[in-house]
């Protein structure tokens, strides 16, 4: 099974960045976070999570979209994440996203799915 970080680094080294850049691993936890998200928050059994990538290649930046099941379980909006205890154990993971991204959203496409994304700059 390919996990979704190795594919999306492949993705990034076949398109310029490679395993050791600082891109790469930014892109790596930025899949991490939102595929884990997907799984814990939008699992509908049955279904699984769709991941894209797209390279916009003039800035250069890259979109990460994660679609799970739950439009219904929607995360809170960017810049209004909650900070979670210090002594918590999960609940950071939308905060590394908002910090490591340069803009993070969610959107709905049709009535049966929820896509939360985000984009990084990979200078």
């Amino acid at each position: 099974m390919n996990h979704p970080r190795r594919l999306a680094t492949q993705q990034l080294a076949d398109w310029g960045w490679g395993y050791e850049t600082e891109a790469s691993g930014t892109v790596a936890l930025l899949v991490a976070e939102l595929t884990a998200n997907a799984v814990r928050h939008g699992r509908v059994r049955g279904r699984d999570f769709r991941m894209s990538l797209t390279l916009h290649a003039a800035d250069p930046a890259l979109r990460i979209e994660v679609t799970d099941a739950r439009p219904d379980h929607r995360p809170p909006t960017p810049g209004t994440l909650p900070q979670s205890p210090p002594d918590e154990e999960s609940g950071r993971g939308l905060l590394l996203v908002e910090a490591l991204s340069t803009h993070w959203g969610v959107t709905n496409g049709d009535p049966y799915t929820k896509t939360v994304w985000c984009e990084v700059l990979l200078n």
